[in-house]
């Protein structure tokens, strides 16, 4: 094989990779680097790999509960990942130091919930971050408010 078939066939995978498909009932969010980059409606969706990663969550039969609305765990644990990329995003190694959440409506089956979190305040070792739940509609479902705290270490060691 030539140096030339081995580029182009590494170049088209490459690009296959980068194929994501947005399903009509999900919404997507794309990070580029660790940080919120934009929104991918439904349809068909480029990322550049290793780059940029996209996260979909659609309400499923597994995460309903008895009033077949969205379990509050799954609105929590969608919340709080987003906190955990939102502190980790100065290269500083922080832990939730503490959390809360209010619940402002239900979710429900079939409904695709996006997280997004903002810096409200970093001083010290310590940051206060707010997360906005919605439904794909755009409709607020939750508020999530969380406090980190920074340790030693980073994240990608720095030379």
């Amino acid at each position: 094989m030539s140096l030339t078939f081995i580029i182009i066939i590494g170049a088209v995978l490459f690009f296959l990779n980068g194929i994501k498909i947005v399903r009509p009932t999900h919404r997507g969010l794309i990070e580029r680097l660790g940080k919120y980059n934009r929104f991918a409606n439904p349809g068909f969706h480029w990322i550049f790999p290793v780059v940029e990663l996209m996260y979909q969550v659609n309400t499923t039969e597994q995460m309903v509960n008895a009033h077949n609305t969205c379990h509050g765990g799954a609105i929590f644990t969608l919340a709080d990942s987003t906190f955990g990329y939102a502190c980790n995003s100065h290269n500083q190694n922080a832990l939730a130091a503490s959390c809360s959440i209010e619940y402002l409506a239900p979710a429900y089956l079939g409904e695709v919930l996006t997280a997004v979190g903002v810096e409200q305040a970093r001083a010290g070792r310590q940051g206060i971050y707010d997360m906005r739940v919605t439904n794909h509609r755009g409709e607020l479902i939750a508020l999530f408010r969380g406090k980190s705290v920074t340790v030693r270490g980073h994240l990608v060691e720095v030379q």
